[in-house]
């Protein structure tokens, strides 16, 4: 009897293919294989990341297709729905990339603040730089106090009692957050309800020089507002490492990069070296476990 089918659809880290070579139970088909473009007729599972979609239209099309999985959190890429329907598994990989896009998101918060990369392309510009007037002293001392300060969270799915090992503050809205906060840090999925949760009417209720910064997922913040809110004056900084067009390109950003108070980077908050590794290889070990006739673990449908 032939072995079960998995396709690699995105780039995996080295240790979690292995993971499937080392696999009696599977063939395997890699993303730079020709017949990689055969997934949908050919594929038990599959195994990809933010860059392949999974539509209604691509899963009329499966033939022996049982399970996606798909490394990290966010699964917007994937039609559940019609998954759902068609009863293919859909799983992910969740809290693993926690920690990794969290470093980044302090880096960017902290690049913003103290204007690195500005001063990295005005100095690389051949732009003489004035050094007193390059700092931002009132945002320096916000953020030195914040590093020591209050965290304040809004999550209305995670109960008051949740977090007991963090000291923060919870808020029952988003607005008291917006209000309150010297930096706001995005981090939910793209859903019907999170769509553009962050426009000009969030924008506005922020303070005035905050920082702003997107590490979660695309969508989820109104581009256009975001513009508005740097060119104005409103915003102090924003950091984007997640924007509705990936990976980034100057057609698509060309107004939002003219500011320099804009950090922008191609969706890596999840790509450290380790968290490659470890999600990829958790990806790898669902598939063979669903295969094997195991319980799924993190399944969404």
């Amino acid at each position: 009897m032939a072995k079960p089918v998995v396709f690699v659809l995105d780039p995996y880290h080295a240790e979690a293919r292995k993971r499937l070579e080392e696999s009696s139970i599977v063939d395997y088909v890699y993303r730079d294989d020709p017949r990689a473009t055969k997934w949908r007729s050919e594929a038990t599972a599959i195994m990809i990341r933010s860059e392949t979609k999974v539509t209604s239209s691509d899963l009329d099309q499966v033939a022996k297709l049982k399970l996606i999985v798909k490394q990290g959190v966010g699964v917007d890429n994937i039609d559940l729905d019609a998954a759902k329907k068609r009863g293919i598994a859909v799983c992910n990989t969740p809290a693993l990339n926690s920690e990794s896009v969290a470093e980044l998101t302090i880096t960017l918060a902290l690049c913003v603040a103290r204007r690195i990369a500005e001063l990295d392309r005005r100095v690389r510009s051949g732009e003489a730089i004035v050094r007193s007037t390059a700092l931002g002293k009132v945002v320096a001392q916000k953020w030195i106090a914040a590093m020591g300060g209050t965290v304040i969270a809004y999550d209305p799915f995670v109960s008051e009692e949740a977090w007991p090992d963090i000291s923060h503050r919870r808020v029952t809205s988003l607005e008291e957050l917006l209000v309150n906060a010297d930096v706001v840090s995005l981090h939910v999925p793209l859903t019907s309800g999170t769509k553009n949760m962050m426009g000009r009417q969030q924008f506005d209720q922020m303070k005035k020089n905050a920082i702003f910064i997107n590490a979660a997922r695309g969508g989820t913040v109104d581009e256009s507002a975001v513009l508005e809110a740097l060119t104005t004056g409103k915003l102090y900084g924003a950091a984007l490492d997640a924007m509705e067009v990936e990976p980034p390109t100057t057609e698509a950003y060309h107004e939002l990069l003219q500011n320099g108070n804009l950090i922008m980077t191609p969706h890596i908050g999840a790509n450290t070296i380790e968290n490659q590794i470890i999600s990829g290889t958790a990806v790898a070990e669902t598939v063979l476990a669903v295969l094997e006739g195991k319980e799924v673990p993190n399944r969404l449908v």
